[in-house]
């Protein structure tokens, strides 16, 4: 997983509420296992409209995604994290995330920014022109026009992303005192490496 410490680009002002998983990932998507290639297929409904937002020239590689309330909501599928990924997306900035979608998110290195509903529409406004800059050591999100809106986050989630430490990485971390207590283990009781010598 990639350490996140900084977001700094053109933000794609999508604003819309209640954007569940089968939007940002439809159904037919679901059959792959692997992580590639799911942003082709990442808000295939909306992009299949003239004019949408993702496709516009503008916004070509924007790391950054402004929703609505209640982003991500319905099911659990992790592709739409995945997807998102794959679109270049890594940071989500929202009122409110629908918490299996951050759970989500957050296991596969997207930063989840709540903000109001009153900085998103500046966001939103500011992003039709201008770059976005999140910052997560310092938990806030600026604009050039000297706005800066400061974002709670758990700070166990704070510093996995920052040290680019997901489930696997989390336990190879702890790998020196893992083996510690499996070599204590072993020699104190040895039947449990070895039951037939019991």
């Amino acid at each position: 997983m990639q350490a996140i410490r900084q977001v700094e680009g053109r933000a794609i002002p999508l604003g819309l509420k209640n954007v569940d998983t089968d939007v940002i990932i439809p159904a037919p998507w679901l059959k792959t296992i692997s992580r590639e290639g799911l942003g082709k297929g990442a808000f295939e409904t909306l992009r299949a409209e003239a004019g949408n937002l993702f496709d516009q020239p503008e916004y070509a590689g924007a790391p950054i995604l402004i929703a609505g309330d209640n982003f991500g909501c319905g099911s659990s599928r992790e592709h739409a994290a995945w997807a998102l990924l794959d679109l270049g997306i890594t940071c989500v900035i929202a009122p409110s995330f629908s918490d299996i979608f951050s759970g989500n998110a957050f296991k596969n290195g997207i930063l989840t920014v709540v903000l109001p509903q009153e900085q998103i529409d500046r966001l939103l406004e500011v992003a039709t022109t201008d770059p976005i800059h999140v910052d997560l050591e310092t938990q806030t999100v600026t604009t050039p026009f000297q706005d800066r809106f400061a974002f709670e986050i758990d700070p166990f989630r704070k510093h996995c992303l920052l040290e680019g430490l997901d489930e696997v990485g989390l336990t190879l971390a702890r790998d020196a005192a893992i083996g510690q207590f499996e070599a204590r283990a072993s020699a104190e009781r040895p039947f449990l490496a070895h039951p037939e010598a019991a």
